[in-house]
């Protein structure tokens, strides 16, 4: 077993191995045992952060398939940051693995090198209780399934409940007033906030993109054309965040990447930051004592009391060039039964929260509890471009940062007005009529 499997108490063990099958891969509906299948297959997957998750594909999963199949699976794995560039040059000379992991919008970025995968998905989803509406925001482009959906790497709010209980809260605030409040009242105390507002991967969209939501602002209508950016609710959203910044943050924030929040937290530097587990994973790892006073709470609401967190999905999709896609579909219909990636995903203790219902409430989340609101955010998260559909409008609004440098601009003495009109101004060049 992994070690996050080992490290279950003893009943929750054998009820994760009763729930999920764990260890017993059995024959999926559709997979064909060495009848006319290929004889290897190929998979392309960044290196996880968690390093027990690879090695549960490589060390359980691919000997549990060539035994079953006879079908030989290559896990190819990718430096971090490598993906996205390998998957770009295979979509486009149509050659090499024949399956690859996704993040974010990929799907709809490659959409027409991807094979419509619906026929797996439903029968995945029913098998399984069905998929979170999240997950569907992910992969379904112009009503085809273009991946499987697999997990999401959440964004919330990792914070010091010593701390935080020194200033006399027992609790994370429930809205971002009250955060506001904690926060200049720890920053007095020599305990700032540490968000980050730089170009980076995921951190500053997980807590800016909510932060607009929860204002009631966003940056098209739901019909993905028509630029609202240029509201009240946003420009109430800026000026929070200004005020925010300047009376419990440090000034570095504004440069920050993904790294620099987690080694800003785990040396005591700051008080709350907002951020994938993996805080909390690397601290139980190398910081025990920081670990001890750590704890994670979903996003604040706004105004309205509403609150939202940013959708951060992996998905698995087949290359249109793969020689034989129903190989392929065999594979992944057989990599998301229970007994599969019930074992996958505790292997990984959670850090990617499953989206199938059938895994709400299995023994992974009971491992650390402390992790369950990566769980319960599913239901209020949604990607970047929100209310509107994903679309490659969206994403290159994302890649130009046209939302994060918006907040960050007010925070470094750019008037609401100023960082507003360009927001406005960039959207409309994007999400012009073609």
């Amino acid at each position: 077993m992994t070690r996050a499997v080992h490290a279950l108490p003893d009943n929750s063990r054998r009820q994760f191995l009763k729930a999920t099958g764990f260890g017993v891969a059995g024959a999926a509906l559709g997979v064909r045992p060495g009848v006319g299948a290929p004889k290897t297959m190929s998979i392309m997957h960044e290196n996880s952060f968690i390093r027990t998750y690879d090695e549960y594909f490589q060390k359980a999963l691919i000997p549990a398939y060539e035994k079953l199949t006879g079908v030989k699976i290559k896990y190819e794995l990718v430096s971090v940051g490598g993906l996205q560039t390998r998957v770009t040059t295979v979509a486009e000379t149509g050659s090499g693995p024949d399956m690859t992991l996704n993040f974010f919008n990929w799907p709809f970025l490659y959409d027409e090198k991807y094979v419509d995968v619906g026929d797996v998905a439903e029968e995945v989803g029913k098998k399984s209780g069905g998929w979170h509406d999240a997950a569907k925001e992910a992969v379904i482009v112009n009503g085809k399934w273009k991946a499987i959906p697999f997990g999401n790497v959440g964004q919330l709010m990792n914070w010091r409940t010593d701390w935080f209980k020194e200033a006399g809260y027992d609790k994370f605030p429930d809205t971002w007033d009250e955060l506001l409040e904690a926060g200049i009242k720890l920053n007095a105390m020599g305990h700032p906030f540490g968000f980050e507002l730089g170009h980076g991967f995921g951190d500053n969209h997980g807590w800016l993109y909510p932060l607009l939501w929860s204002y009631g602002g966003r940056e098209v209508e739901p019909d993905g054309k028509t630029v609202v950016i240029d509201s009240a609710e946003t420009a109430r959203a800026v000026d929070f965040a200004r005020t925010f910044f300047q009376k419990t943050m440090i000034e570095d924030v504004l440069g920050w990447t993904d790294p620099n929040n987690n080694k800003a937290y785990l040396s005591g530097q700051i008080s709350c930051t907002n951020n994938a587990e993996s805080i909390l994973w690397a601290a139980k790892r190398d910081f025990p004592e920081i670990a001890k006073a750590t704890d994670q709470s979903l996003n604040p609401k706004g105004p309205g009391g509403q609150r939202f967190h940013i959708l951060l999905p992996w998905s698995h999709s087949i290359f249109s060039h793969t020689p034989d896609q129903q190989a392929a579909k065999d594979f992944l219909r057989w990599l998301m039964e229970p007994a599969q990636v019930g074992g996958w995903y505790a292997s990984a203790d959670s850090y990617y929260a499953p989206f199938l219902h059938a895994f709400d409430d299995a023994p992974l989340w009971h491992v650390e509890p402390r992790n369950i609101p990566y769980r319960d955010s599913l239901a209020t998260s949604h990607p970047p471009g929100w209310p509107a559909p994903i679309s490659r409008a969206s994403s290159e609004s994302v890649a130009k940062y046209v939302v994060v440098d918006m907040f960050a601009k007010a925070c470094a003495g750019k008037s609401t007005k100023e960082v507003i009109a360009d927001a406005n101004t960039q959207l409309k060049q994007i999400y012009r009529p073609t």
